[in-house]
């Protein structure tokens, strides 16, 4: 079964959401704070984690910084009420896949977190290459000339989508709609988290360049 796990200090809330995601099969398990999370991501393999931001023992923000530095992918999806663009960005850019601001509709994150559960467990092709660039996605790796890279969750899934589409030219909006299951309401600045990651990701994958723009649209791997 799919399993989810809801982080929120709200008993209400907490209660709300598990009642909503169990009814359409998932299954769920609760905790209050980032320690008891923490705990029970140990203990089993989850599809889908909902991290309320404001916890009692600290921003859930940088405990998922921190978990995706260390190699974990589970998809992410941060309830809060802090809905400025800059506190949306930082959410992306800290390995978040989704961001759903207070007060939300039930409704709605329960479409969210089963489109990240389809998300998680949607198969891929195991390897893609471009060059000396390869990405074995089965171990979540990526090697340029056989040197193996420090990729976020989020650059991860950028380079994936554009390898995917090698040669292609794939515009911001799609990106977003791909790798972030963004709101509606941040597709007016769709550029910044897209802009932010593809910046890092080109550091990172070193010279010759791979990752070209796309003037007015977006990026392109592989022919510039």
């Amino acid at each position: 079964m799919t399993a989810v796990m809801v982080v929120e200090d709200d008993e209400n809330i907490r209660l709300a959401v598990a009642t909503q995601l169990r009814a359409v099969g998932l299954d769920v398990q609760t905790c209050g704070d980032l320690a008891s999370a923490d705990r029970a991501l140990g203990e089993r393999r989850y599809d889908c984690a909902v991290f309320d931001r404001m916890l009692p023992d600290g921003d859930a923000i940088g405990y998922v910084h921190t978990r995706r530095q260390q190699g974990w992918h589970v998809p992410v999806l941060f309830l809060t009420a802090r809905d400025s663009l800059a506190d949306r960005v930082a959410g992306f850019e800290h390995g978040a896949d989704d961001y759903l601001v207070k007060p939300f509709a039930i409704a709605e994150l329960t479409e969210r977190v089963v489109n990240l559960c389809h998300r998680a467990g949607v198969d891929r092709p195991s390897v893609l290459r471009h060059q000396d660039l390869v990405m074995d996605c089965a171990r979540r790796e990526v090697r340029r000339a056989d040197v193996l890279l420090t990729l976020s969750n989020k650059e991860f899934a950028v380079l994936e989508y554009l390898l995917t589409r090698l040669g292609q030219a794939v515009d911001r909006a799609d990106l977003l709609e791909h790798c972030w299951d963004a709101q509606p309401d941040l597709m007016g600045d769709k550029s910044n988290p897209v802009d932010a990651v593809v910046k890092r990701l080109r550091r990172k994958l070193r010279e010759p360049e791979l990752i070209h723009t796309v003037r007015g649209l977006g990026y392109r791997l592989g022919a510039a």
